[in-house]
């Protein structure tokens, strides 16, 4: 089974919680970036593992021309939903379905680091950019700034051991690891930057829809039972509920963004 054909399984079986739940509250750091590279009327985007396309739908809305790749068919249902106009289309990052320069600006947010070989995936990502357009790169800050680490770590523990080398969430979160990847993909790094994002949740079991919604989720769903997971990421959020009235995790992303 192919990357796209695994991550696809994954972060599609439950997309339409994804998308209701959990994705609206990356908007903090999916409008920084759209700002940063100069997202606008005219311009011609690409967002890399798109997923149910919220990113897509606000660059289009400051009158982008919009495309998108993922591994899951749901998502990108989601993602023609809310961007009827959009150009979405499933596939490998290693291999995207686009000629050369043909777009200003490529996005991956939260995204890259799923594809087989980054860097491969990041070389495609400048191959379809114009000269001088951006490529952004968007992952999970160091751990000890992002909260969601606890539930990640309590949802790893029903998953076998990853395969040795294989780098967890918060990998490529250490200063300067990114701009070393774009460097080694022909691109050269320009700015980069930090936003916080809350998960906030009005009850646990919202909580738990959301986050049970996530790739890594699922495959343990489908490895020990729902109940198990269910009952994983309950425990883990006790630390996050705030006066009785809700969960809230706070977390930050860092991007980076290149020229291409």
């Amino acid at each position: 089974m192919g990357t796209a054909q695994l991550q696809g399984s994954l972060w599609g079986a439950r997309t339409r919680d994804y998308a209701n739940i959990v994705e609206g509250f990356m908007q903090p750091v999916y409008e920084r970036v759209l700002t940063e590279v100069g997202v606008g009327t005219g311009i011609k985007l690409l967002d890399v593992g798109c997923g149910p396309g919220l990113a897509a739908q606000l660059a289009a809305k400051r009158g982008a021309q919009v495309s998108g790749l993922d591994a899951a068919e749901a998502s990108l249902e989601i993602a023609r939903e809310r961007t009827p106009e959009g150009d979405f289309r499933a596939g490998e990052m290693e291999d995207l379905p686009w000629p050369d320069n043909a777009f200003d600006v490529v996005t991956g947010f939260n995204a890259f680091q799923y594809a087989a070989d980054l860097v491969n995936a990041l070389r495609e990502a400048r191959r379809v950019a114009r000269p001088q357009g951006r490529v952004a790169m968007v992952i999970w800050g160091r751990m000890e700034d992002c909260e969601i680490a606890a539930t990640i770590a309590a949802v790893s523990k029903l998953l076998p051991p990853p395969p040795p080398g294989a780098g967890g969430p918060f990998a490529l979160s250490a200063p300067g690891r990114v701009e070393a990847l774009l460097q080694q993909a022909g691109l050269a790094p320009l700015t980069s930057g930090e936003v916080d994002c809350t998960l906030e949740f009005p009850d646990l079991e919202m909580a738990v829809r959301g986050h049970m919604s996530a790739g890594p989720q699922v495959a343990a769903a489908q490895r020990v039972g729902d109940e198990a997971v269910r009952q994983a990421v309950a425990e883990s959020l006790a630390p996050f509920r705030l006066n009785g009235r809700g969960y809230y995790q706070r977390n930050r992303f860092r991007y980076v963004i290149a020229a291409a």
